[in-house]
């Protein structure tokens, strides 16, 4: 019957684009020995984080093919057990990307969940990239549309954001600070590479809006940028809530295990919330998805996204969902 109409199958019409449901951080690991630490942390935890192995910085000059041939048997390894592991290839300036995306591809493509793409410098560098990747896949017999994360680094591709973001296979628009700032010329002080310069700082906070906002109007996930501090842990909680609450990111990046928790707990939906749109999405379900009054407010299709919207990060974060949200809609 109608009152059974899953939310994603009644919200969204033909021209929308929904959220992907990511997970609330993105860790990145270099090594084999980190991505290995990376995937044991996975498997206790649960898929509430994904794991970048990073052929960018990651791998050490000269040895970059057998470094992806690592990272590519990483993606394939047993430990590997919720197939939430992407990988970084190098930017398209260097001469190695090519063949960093056809090691990866070509052994492990079927498992991998993400490619990110660095320093991309316009539009004409991703789609460019992202044809590569397309051949590669079909020449691999691989349907599956592996999706991609693009990172903006450069003031030239914050330029593109929008034009990026409208990209069908991009679902994370990622912002580079560290390289953002670099690419000044010292315009920009190293103050605001970190707290609270980088939220205060107004080319940086002009980034991080219109990233944002591209992002999130194309049905694309934003994604913050490290946090620096790898010992104090409050000022990692700090900086994801920031990144949420006063700035729209729903993703953060991690550089080290100690801060993936911080993260995932910081970018989590209020519980308060939660609980809210489990009462209010049951009501609307029950009523076809039709304008409905819940608790003497009127609420409608526009009110119904956004609550769901909420009920999934919260499932993607691993959140303890009440049992209706979870048997209606998670099961």
């Amino acid at each position: 019957m109608s009152a059974r109409l899953h939310p994603s199958a009644v919200l969204y019409s033909g021209s929308e684009r929904p959220l992907p449901a990511l997970s609330a951080c993105e860790h990145f690991a270099g090594s084999e020995k980190q991505i290995l630490k990376a995937l044991a942390l996975q498997t206790e935890l649960g898929p509430v984080f994904d794991i970048t192995c990073d052929c960018e910085d990651g791998a050490p000059a000269g040895n970059e093919r057998q470094h992806a041939e690592m990272v590519a048997a990483c993606i394939m390894g047993e430990a590997n057990r919720h197939q939430r592991v992407g990988a970084r290839i190098h930017d398209i300036t260097h001469p190695h990307w090519r063949d960093d995306l056809s090691s990866i591809v070509g052994a492990a493509g079927a498992r991998l969940a993400y490619v990110v793409l660095p320093k991309v410098r316009s539009v004409d560098d991703v789609l460019t990239q992202l044809a590569l990747l397309r051949d590669l896949q079909a020449s691999c017999g691989i349907e599956r549309a592996i999706p991609i994360h693009v990172l903006i680094e450069t003031p030239t591709a914050l330029r593109d954001a929008w034009k990026i973001a409208a990209i069908p296979a991009v679902e994370s628009l990622d912002f580079g600070l560290m390289d953002y700032v670099s690419a000044h010329h010292g315009a920009i002080p190293a103050e605001a590479m970190r707290s609270p310069g980088q939220f205060e700082h107004p080319l940086i906070v002009r980034a991080k809006c219109e990233i944002a906002s591209a992002a999130l109007c194309n049905g694309v996930v934003p994604t913050h940028n490290v946090s620096v501090e790898l010992r104090d842990d409050s000022v990692v909680r700090a900086d994801a809530r920031r990144a949420r609450q006063e700035f729209g990111f729903l993703r953060m990046w991690s550089i080290h295990p100690n801060q993936i928790l911080p993260i995932v707990e910081s970018m989590r939906p209020d519980f308060a919330e939660i609980a809210e749109a489990t009462e209010l999405l049951g009501v609307a379900q029950n009523a076809d998805w039709g304008p409905i009054q819940h608790n003497g407010k009127l609420h409608d299709r526009a009110s119904f996204r956004y609550y769901w919207q909420l009920l999934c990060r919260a499932h993607a974060s691993g959140m303890r969902l009440p049992t209706n949200a979870s048997e209606r809609f998670f099961s």
